[in-house]
């Protein structure tokens, strides 16, 4: 039986509370993982891991949280921002996630700001989907 959109995201809220220590009112859909719930690189893994378990699904490493896309070498980032192409890329690599914001304000350090509760959601959701 396929859950809810309400399901899911009651099911991620949890999983993020149990990983960061998080209260259930500041998981909101659109809170940031890094900024407003204060997940570390370390976090991710078990944020994954816990997913895995708790939606019975298998996620495979830099899937749901891409590695090295801001890296220097990977020439999607130019002067600190976001090139057009690194854009393209994110939109590629992350279809759960909300590019748009970033496009319109694409400084490197805004990236982390693709990661919110909601994209989980929607990665989740997808997953179960597929």
């Amino acid at each position: 039986m396929a859950l809810t959109d309400d399901e899911i995201l009651a099911k991620v809220q949890d999983t993020l509370v149990e990983a960061l220590s998080v209260d259930d009112d500041e998981a909101t859909p659109e809170a940031t993982l890094v900024g407003d719930l204060g997940a570390e690189s370390i976090d991710f893994l078990d944020i994954v891991f816990r997913l895995e378990k708790n939606f019975d699904i298998k996620i495979p490493r830099g899937e749901l949280f891409p590695e090295d896309l801001a890296s220097a070498d990977s020439g999607f980032v130019e002067g600190g921002k976001v090139t057009e192409s690194g854009i393209a890329r994110l939109r590629e690599k992350m279809p759960h996630a909300n590019v748009d914001k970033l496009e319109e304000d694409p400084q490197v350090e805004n990236i982390q700001n693709l990661f919110t509760v909601q994209m989980i959601v929607n990665f989740v959701k997808a997953k179960l989907s597929a």
